[in-house]
This record gives structure tokens, C-alpha cells and sequence, in this order.
């Protein structure tokens, strides 16, 4: 190793370790695939509360290039999307001086413990896994040993900043109880090093965006049509919006909503005024509402609430000079974290002669 690499380790472990006496904040850690788009879903189901985490806790957000390659190896776009991911982020409200915004393959330790954590990992259980079964069936000609091992360098990513908390959704929770197995096996083996990684629950300010068909959740690969994304246009909103499913209205007073009417409801108590939601319920439950006036206030309340977002994170995609300069000092961040917990790892399994 060169000695400015030496100079550099030492001087991240040691900055990292004395800031650590002093911030007792608990740690959360959580990632983003940068394929797809970021939507409404995205916003109000996490990226709403990330911004309020980074307040209350070190908050490592990292943009998983790595685990991207297992269902997308062609890698001529993955550098425009990383970048409008972490635009997006930084739209949303993430702020880099507060957060570590990071870019998953700029922390080379995370491959190294990647490794260690394989050899804690047994093919049974990594065959079992529901998005490998998922993932395996959608692609039979690419089921890569990165698709396999996809929890293991998802645990790699969590405890290689010793994360206490991880906000994930019901789809990640079989992989978040791996890592919890994998932490188990490597503290019994070798040493206390890592805590066991819990999920955050959000509580009441979870909330489930519906999709504008009636049917599930929005959703960066399916259901386009019935997906409201962060980078969508002014136009593209209004047509998506007035595409959403109705039927001839209620027949009498005070019926319930089928699904499809409620979750227009649902998706205008998100970005409309109270009032403006008020009158429509009062004029369903009157049998007077009009589904046309109902769904082109939403279109332009949605148009209101999106553009902001999409412009600011247009602004940023653009400015390359900025967007390096976020990347370098979240990998910072990120690797002094990274480089303090695996001296740590290699001290308990011997690896430092």
C-alpha cells in the first residue's frame, strides 16, 4: 500500500473515531438502486422522512450502482442515472452537509466485506430468497451469482457503517433479517463488532401512495401510465391525472367510495388544501360531484406540487461540477466510516499481519 494511502486510512480513522466520542446519534443507513425513476410513491413513502432523519440521527444514503449491475449489466446509462438519482434526492430535501450522500462503488471497503460476508452465507438460504426467485424468473438467461448474493452485499452496505436502524419496505424485510443472521455468524465467530440492524418503522407518517389505475402502488418499473414520477411534465401529469379510473358517480347519499374513487381522494389529501378536498367529499356524499372538476384539480394541484421538484432537480443534474463535489464529500463521509469499521473487522478475524 502507498504510504499517502496509509496517511489517508490513519487519518479517517482517526477523525472518524473522535468524532464518534463525541456524536451519539444513532446511525441510519439506507440505499436506492439508480434504475427507474424517483415518483410520488418515493417522495411520501420515504424520501419526506429521510429529510427529517437527518436531523435526528447520521444518516448514510447511498445510491446502490453496484446492486444495479445484477439486473442491469449494460452500464452506458448508469452515469446519467446516478446523477439524476442524487438530484432528485437533493430536490427532495436531503441535504449533503447533514447527510452522507453517497454513490455506492466509490467505497471500496464495501467489496472487501462483501467477501467476508460470503463466506457466512450458505447457498440455501441465498436460493431461498423471494426477490432472487422474483428476480431469476423475470431473467432466466442472466441469474448471475451477484443476483444470488444480492443480500449479502445488502447486508455489507448496512453494517459497514454499524447501522442501527434501516427503513425498509415489506419487500426488503427477508433481506434485512439475513443481515441480521450474517451479523450473528460474524460476531459469534470472530468478535462483537457489528449491531444487529432493525427496521425503522415510520409509524403514522408512513404513507402508501396508490397508483392512479386503482390497482397497487405506484412503481419505478411498473404500471408507468399510472405513475406519477418526479420528472414528469406540466402535461404529462394533466394527461396521466385525467386517465385515472371513474365510473358514473354514486347513486345515492352517503355511499362508500369504490377503491379506484378513494384513492383519488387519498392522492389529493396529499397535495391539495383541506378546503378543496372538503368540497369534493361533501359533493360525492351528495351525489353532485363532478369526476372531470375533481380530476383536473388534481392535476393541477399535482402540477404544483412536481414542478418544483423536477426543475430544482434538473438544475442540479446539469451542474456536473456540483454533483462531484457532493459525490466526493459523501464517499468522504461514507469511507471514514467504512475505513474505522473495517480496521475493526480485520483486528477480530486476524487479518492484520
Amino acid at each position: 500500500m502507498r504510504e499517502s494511502n496509509i496517511g489517508f486510512l490513519a487519518r479517517a480513522f482517526l477523525n472518524y473515531y473522535l468524532r464518534s466520542m463525541t456524536n451519539k446519534k444513532a446511525i441510519v443507513m439506507s440505499g436506492i438502486r439508480p434504475t427507474g425513476f424517483l415518483h410520488l410513491g418515493n417522495y411520501f413513502g420515504a424520501m419526506r422522512n429521510y429529510v427529517k432523519l437527518q436531523d435526528e440521527y447520521t444518516c448514510f444514503f447511498m445510491v446502490a450502482d453496484l446492486h444495479a449491475l445484477t439486473t442491469h449489466p449494460d452500464t452506458k446509462e448508469l452515469k446519467d442515472n446516478v446523477h439524476r438519482v442524487i438530484a432528485e434526492n437533493i430536490a427532495c430535501g436531503i441535504d449533503p452537509e447533514k447527510a452522507a450522500l453517497y454513490c455506492q462503488s466509490h467505497i471500496k471497503e464495501t467489496s472487501e466485506l462483501y467477501l467476508y460476508l460470503n463466506m457466512l452465507a450458505y447457498m440455501g438460504e441465498l436460493e431461498k430468497t423471494t426477490t432472487f426467485k422474483d428476480k431469476a424468473r423475470l431473467q432466466p438467461d442472466n441469474i448471475n451469482a451477484g443476483l444470488l448474493t444480492y443480500p449479502v452485499l445488502q447486508a455489507a452496505d448496512i453494517i459497514l457503517h454499524r447501522a442501527t436502524w434501516v427503513p425498509v419496505g415489506k419487500d426488503q424485510e427477508q433481506h434485512l433479517e439475513m443481515s441480521r443472521n450474517f451479523v450473528k455468524r460474524f460476531n459469534h465467530r470472530y468478535g462483537e463488532v457489528f449491531p444487529e440492524p432493525l427496521a425503522y418503522n415510520f409509524g403514522k407518517d408512513l404513507v402508501k401512495v396508490p397508483s392512479l389505475d386503482g390497482t397497487g402502488k405506484m412503481s419505478k418499473s411498473e404500471n408507468q401510465l399510472a405513475t406519477l414520477y418526479l420528472a414528469d411534465s406540466d402535461d404529462v401529469i394533466r394527461k396521466k391525472v385525467m386517465k385515472a379510473k371513474t365510473d358514473s358517480g354514486p347513486t345515492a347519499p352517503n355511499m362508500p367510495k369504490p377503491d379506484y374513487i378513494e384513492n383519488i381522494f387519498q392522492l389529493m389529501k396529499l397535495v391539495s388544501d383541506s378546503e378543496v378536498v372538503d368540497s369534493f367529499e361533501v359533493a360525492y356524499q351528495a351525489c353532485t360531484i363532478r369526476y372531470g372538476d375533481l380530476k383536473k384539480q388534481l392535476a393541477e394541484d399535482m402540477v404544483q406540487f412536481i414542478a418544483p421538484i423536477r426543475e430544482k432537480a434538473e438544475a442540479i443534474r446539469t451542474d456536473h461540477d456540483y454533483l462531484k463535489k457532493v459525490m466526493d464529500q459523501g464517499a468522504e463521509k461514507a469511507r471514514a466510516s467504512a475505513v474505522a469499521t473495517m480496521g475493526l473487522v480485520r483486528e477480530v478475524m486476524g487479518l492484520n499481519y
